[in-house]
């Protein structure tokens, strides 16, 4: 598939026929390695190279091509001549100092108006094939090849504005950046760290190109430290469901909080008849306060590396021969030893019991 390209030039001189008409002579293209914008924003070296260019077959195309009021937004052919053509080339192309001209004649009322009135550059449109092929001409290097090119229409387009460039970018793969040899009050624009002498309104167009790369770039950064604070928010969002979660657990209701408090006074009440009211509650676990009574009972009592339940069925069952035999320090009631006696074997049932209830 050929690329579409365009090329400019400006009119120089132009003559008036007797019918009103306008003929002009100008060179249309020559060879060089050029920049071009490719529709994504890239700028990619392209070569025309003499034996291209000045081929027969380019030649040729350059003869008899409608002459357009600026670019087409797509190819002239038979079908949407009238409505584009506003003159025609003439069948003169030829090479000279090393560049390709062609003459020719403007019919159009209003174009010619637009050109005395100053509207005088000429863009080119052709066809061509873009070959990726590295090389160098004239000191120049290049990283594609146009090849096969072929002229379809000769454009009249506003010199000192925007409108051929902005007008390629919507309808052709590229547009030409074009360099002149001449020191002619251009702008120059610097590509790949090389100046390129070009059309203020080019180095224009060029540059508001940069300042939306640029913004865009803030943009993105811009957009990289938004996603950062909202995965951040993300994070704390996270940690507070995580904090009510716990709060809800750690939250008793009131009926828990009063079965919480009557098991305390039950506790608090039963191991008073064997610690004695001076003995301090305060502070102590459930597990601290069952073994100070088992201890109060049975004195060389060791509660480590005993579990709960152990803890729990012996307190039970000590608190139980309390309750059927009264308790003192000696006597028969002194016995919860933890070996097989009937006591310890007491101790065992209510263990079990306990874990039973689990």
């Amino acid at each position: 598939m050929k690329n579409q390209r365009f090329d400019k030039a400006l009119i120089q001189d132009y003559a008036e026929t007797p019918e009103g008409y306008l003929t002009v002579t100008v060179p249309i293209t020559r060879p060089g390695v050029f920049p071009y914008q490719r529709q994504d924003g890239t700028i990619q070296m392209e070569a025309k190279l003499p034996d291209e260019i000045f081929s027969e077959r380019t030649i040729r195309s350059a003869r008899s091509k409608p002459v357009t009021d600026d670019h087409p937004n797509e190819p002239v052919t038979l079908k949407n001549f009238n409505r584009y053509a506003k003159g025609l080339s003439h069948t003169d192309a030829s090479v000279r100092n090393l560049k390709l001209y062609v003459s020719m004649t403007i019919t159009d009322e209003g174009l010619i108006r637009k050109i005395r009135d100053g509207k005088r550059e000429i863009s080119i449109g052709f066809l061509s094939d873009v070959v990726a092929e590295q090389g160098t001409y004239n000191g120049e290097t290049y990283q594609f090849v146009q090849r096969n090119l072929e002229i379809n229409h000769i454009a009249i387009v506003e010199q000192g504005r925007a409108g051929p460039e902005v007008a390629i970018r919507n309808d052709s793969d590229a547009w030409q950046i074009e360099q002149t040899g001449g020191k002619n009050n251009m702008a120059t624009y610097k590509i790949d760290g090389k100046d390129y002498e070009v059309d203020s309104t080019v180095k224009s167009f060029l540059e508001a190109q940069q300042a939306r790369l640029d913004a865009a770039n803030l943009q993105a950064k811009s957009a990289d430290a938004l996603q950062g604070r909202y995965d951040a928010l993300e994070v704390e969002l996270q940690n507070t469901k995580n904090e009510l979660k716990q709060a809800k657990e750690n939250n008793l209701s009131a009926d828990e909080l009063d079965a919480k408090v009557q098991s305390r006074v039950e506790l608090i009440s039963g191991a008073t008849t064997f610690l004695g009211d001076s003995f301090d509650f305060k502070g102590k676990s459930e597990r601290e306060i069952k073994e100070a009574v088992i201890q109060k009972a049975k004195p060389d009592f060791k509660g480590d590396g005993k579990s709960d339940d152990y803890i729990d069925a012996f307190f039970d069952a000590t608190l139980g021969r309390a309750k059927q035999e009264g308790f003192s320090s000696t006597g028969d009631n002194h016995m919860f030893t933890g070996d097989g006696s009937s006591s310890s074997k007491q101790i065992e049932e209510m263990k079990n019991k306990r874990l039973n209830m689990k």
